[in-house]
């Protein structure tokens, strides 16, 4: 059975990427400006698109990881992705990731789409505690973790190297526990 969840917000759908995300997805990883602090240099090839779309519906399915598609709902426009992945069942821990096509930085899509990722991590899929690595550069991905309750645990030197370039990497963590406090307290 094809696990197909699907998870609306006030603004968005969050859905298991398609085939027809192809064009969009490409158009925000060729983007240096969005890539300037991700783990690996802008796409070139489009069919990297394609490829990464099959890779992610066949996980998603598997329930192995769960990258979802970040849609307008009210135009049905692709804006980006968020991620739970490395998930580890034993001890209920997974990361996130996320990306966010440049023309909708600003708008308030990310932070509605992780308040939503974060529902689902925690309660759905009963996790305990989730973690992010980002570059300790990039300020909007760090505001964005923070307004969600995550808290820099680690820094670790010299972790990536793209494009020859050699970056850093902030570690961040947010506790169920945490979470379900903060949200009592936005109640």
């Amino acid at each position: 059975m094809a696990y197909s969840k699907t998870i609306t917000t006030a603004r968005l759908t969050l859905r298991k990427t398609q085939p027809s995300d192809a064009a969009a997805l490409f158009a925000i990883h060729a983007d240096p400006e969005v890539m300037r602090y991700f783990s690996e240099p802008p796409w070139t090839d489009r069919e990297r698109a394609a490829t990464k779309i099959a890779e992610d519906a066949a996980a998603f399915e598997k329930e192995e990881f769960f990258r979802f598609a970040i849609e307008l709902t009210s135009t049905g426009e692709y804006l980006g992705n968020c991620t739970l992945f490395s998930v580890h069942r034993q001890n209920r821990r997974a990361e996130i990731g996320y990306v966010l096509g440049r023309q909708h930085w600003g708008k308030g899509y990310m932070q509605e789409a992780l308040d939503a990722l974060l529902e689902f991590a925690f309660i759905e899929r009963d996790l305990n505690r989730l973690e992010a690595d980002i570059d300790p550069l990039n300020k909007g991905s760090a505001s964005a973790l923070e307004r969600q309750g995550f808290k820099q645990e680690g820094f670790l030197p010299e972790r990536w190297i793209v494009g020859g370039l050699v970056s850093d990497s902030a570690l961040y963590g947010l506790l169920r526990r945490d979470w379900q406090a903060r949200r009592l307290q936005q109640a």
